[in-house]
């Protein structure tokens, strides 16, 4: 497929690079939320069907303080998800205009998805009380199903901007357009299945982080001991799978974007052999300053010590992505996604064999580090996922710069979304703040409670 120039005017520099900020800042914003709709219904309904099971009052309390969070999140969500859908066609009509038809469909079934999520959060918060224990266990797994199913859809249209499939492009025309095609494109299977993990590593390391630093400042009660434990453990769980499905999505673009691959690592000269870098900096063609593992790079790339990976000299200058930003961000995810693997190894251990280290004050501070780490982790991964693209909105047939709107006013648009993002960000942290304040009801200490963290 040839690249397609859609609009005949260009968009000013400053316009240009306004439109990208507001995207980024909207996506990078939404993301986060969205990986609490992903994962905390799962977290939620797990401690209301153990609290159900047990009769101990402490998961019942965690449920429904989380479950109100969670309808606090989702609504945050909602606005910055709307934002989002129109900023796709305000802002990018060369991608929309031309290409909406060919993935339609995965926005379609998230619309779906979102009201299905929706519908039920309300019957579940509404029913706390009022429904029967079993139907209104019931009355979540919708909510979950929905999160998941509408993350989905959204990360494989995004995955079909880094493999274009389901049309033929014949004469600057979109033809033969196959949506299920388009939506179940090679990049879809390794960029939703690291999505929804990084999900659950986000919302579990960031909800336990909240208890971690109770505990640190002496409430060791069973109460921020569970709200401390579960959470962790499902994020623990998913680091070493995190890790594994890195390694999928990473062979993936050393065979489908290979020009990426390049960038993320500093390749400038085609090569066999080609060694990892960790640090350094792109300066004039050549990234300096990096300690290099010899062969490395090839191995992980191709399992080939002498397999050979793809140059940025292959490609023009203004067909590469920026390589430091690109870079710098894919150090930053697999540093701190290795950062939180080490701290699940010491938690899987330290349960396991010395269960006296929970109580240590310096892994508590470790595991409360481990939320804002997730967070780092996934907006650098997305960075890397969008940046090392560039300078194609749909790869290798519409650059970003014949996508954006030509209009003039997308700097004031950017000023404005900023402001917006600021109060909502603002509201969002009050809110929940509130609903922390909220003293759960107090519950007689147990014997077995007193004397050890670890709950059985």
């Amino acid at each position: 497929m040839e690249p397609l120039t859609v609009l005949a005017e260009a968009a000013t520099p400053g316009d240009f690079a306004a439109a990208r900020t507001q995207m980024a800042l909207s996506l990078g914003w939404h993301i986060i939320i969205a990986s609490f709709g992903v994962a905390m219904p799962a977290i939620t309904l797990f401690m209301q069907w153990r609290g159900y099971r047990t009769g101990q009052v402490e998961y019942r309390l965690l449920a429904r303080r989380w479950a109100r969070a969670m309808g606090v999140l989702f609504a945050v969500g909602a606005v910055s998800g709307t934002i989002l859908s129109f900023e796709m066609g305000l802002l990018w009509p060369g991608l929309m205009g031309t290409y909406g038809q060919v993935i339609g469909l995965p926005f379609t079934l998230e619309g779906f998805a979102f009201f299905v999520e929706a519908i039920f959060l309300g019957i579940y918060l509404y029913g706390w009380d009022r429904l029967p224990a079993r139907v209104h266990l019931w009355s979540a797994v919708p909510i979950l199903l929905a999160g998941i199913v509408g993350t989905f859809c959204v990360v494989s249209a995004n995955a079909w901007m880094n493999q274009p499939r389901g049309f033929d492009l014949v004469d600057g025309r979109i033809t033969g357009v196959d949506p299920l095609g388009a939506m179940f494109n090679p990049a879809t299977g390794p960029q939703s299945v690291h999505m929804l993990v990084a999900a659950f590593m986000v919302t579990g390391f960031c909800m336990a982080s909240v208890y971690a630093v109770g505990l640190l400042r002496g409430r060791n009660d069973r109460y921020h001991r569970l709200g401390f434990l579960v959470p962790f453990t499902v994020a623990a769980v998913m680091a070493p799978v995190q890790v594994g499905v890195g390694d999928w999505a990473a062979h993936f673009v050393a065979d489908y974007q290979p020009v990426k691959l390049a960038a993320m690592e500093g390749v400038y000269e085609t090569q066999r052999g080609a060694p990892l870098h960790l640090g350094g900096v792109a300066v004039d063609g050549e990234l300096r300053y990096a300690i290099e593992i010899p062969n490395a790079l090839s191995l992980l790339a191709h399992w080939d010590p002498d397999a050979q990976i793809t140059g940025l000299n292959t490609v023009p200058a203004d067909q590469r992505p920026p390589v430091n930003v690109v870079h710098w961000s894919f150090q930053l995810m697999v540093g701190a996604g290795f950062a939180m693997l080490g701290v699940a190894a010491l938690f899987g251990f330290s349960w396991r064999w010395r269960r006296g280290w929970l109580t240590n004050r310096w892994f508590l501070r470790a595991a409360a580090l481990c939320g804002p780490a997730a967070v780092l982790a996934l907006e650098a991964g997305w960075t890397t996922t969008e940046t090392g693209r560039q300078p194609w909105v749909v790869y290798g047939v519409l650059r970003t710069h014949d996508a954006v709107n030509t209009a003039p006013g997308l700097r004031t648009g950017l000023v404005v979304l900023t402001v917006v993002y600021a109060l909502l960000t603002v509201a969002t942290v009050f809110v929940l703040r509130r609903l922390a304040r909220d003293r759960p009801v107090p519950v007689a200490p147990q014997e077995s409670d007193v004397d050890t963290f670890p709950v059985p």
